[in-house]
């Protein structure tokens, strides 16, 4: 029940179509607080309890508590639920899945491209997931009444879906996301602390992400390391570039590097502008 599992849940509660959220969390100290905020009609005590009787489960932990939670709530889980998640990374979950989980259950990717710098359910919004994307991923195995399933979900909860294989997902996301996050905070960590103290919005903006909490952000670059290597080679090269065209006093070539990207962010914003995925 933290930002992402909370907003799932006041999202449902927000929807009015009788659907019933129950949350868990492994801290008695998150439960109390999510019963007083009133976060899910129910807060269940332990993960069993949780998921006896759910139609749709939804995993919204660091990505490497996957496996273990698979195998944890699988005999509890009803023939013919499905189950799902918020990560940021699919290829692992989709193979601890197939291990862990029995055979009369139906698991799918979720994820949501929706988020936010902070952590905790006192930062969750019942509009978190408007105006969004939600990526669907499946395989070869994948139910397709679960993902028709899944499609009406996310779309009651405001996000447009799209669905693609989990290893198109961490491709892709290892560019749009992972690397950027990288390259966000290692910029901070390249700042001495009595620079950054003079540094205006741009800094800031630049490096918001990296405020992300980092057992979160260990666990996504630990499960799509290969993609997220290539993605640093590539930034790398492009950081090469602007070094050379410097120190070889060109201001031609430095110009034609800024010109390239900044064309290439404004066509990407009239996209998402054109989309109503921008708010």
């Amino acid at each position: 029940m933290g930002l992402l599992g909370s907003s799932v849940t006041l999202a449902i509660l927000r929807s009015s179509r009788g659907i019933k959220a129950v949350g868990y969390s492994h801290r008695d100290q998150t439960r109390q607080k999510a019963r007083k905020i009133g976060v899910a009609d129910v807060i269940a005590d332990d993960p069993a309890e949780c998921v006896a009787q759910a139609d749709v489960v939804i995993l919204a932990t660091p990505i490497c508590t996957f496996e273990t939670i698979f195998e944890q709530i699988a005999p509890e889980l009803k023939d013919g639920a499905i189950i799902t998640d918020v990560g940021s990374t699919k290829s692992m979950p989709h193979k601890w899945a197939a291990n862990k989980l029995g055979k009369n259950v139906h698991y799918v990717g979720s994820h949501p491209i929706a988020g936010s710098e902070h952590s905790g359910l006192e930062f969750a919004r019942d509009d978190l997931f408007s105006g969004s994307r939600c990526i669907l991923t499946k395989n070869a195995r994948t139910d397709s009444s679960a993902i028709e399933t899944l499609k009406d979900f996310w779309k009651l909860v405001g996000c447009s879906v799209s669905v693609m294989t989990p290893a198109e997902h961490d491709k892709i996301f290892a560019t749009v996301s992972h690397v950027p996050h990288i390259t966000a905070a290692a910029l901070v960590n390249a700042s001495r602390d009595d620079h950054v103290k003079y540094s205006g919005k741009g800094f800031i903006d630049t490096t918001r992400v990296s405020s992300g909490p980092e057992n979160v952000w260990s666990d996504i670059l630990m499960t799509n390391p290969a993609n997220i290597a290539r993605g640093i080679d590539r930034v790398i090269k492009e950081l090469t570039k602007f070094r050379d065209a410097i120190t070889s006093d060109s201001q031609t070539k430095i110009e034609k590097l800024l010109q390239n990207a900044r064309m290439k962010r404004a066509k990407l914003i009239e996209y998402k502008m054109r989309n109503k995925e921008l708010i």
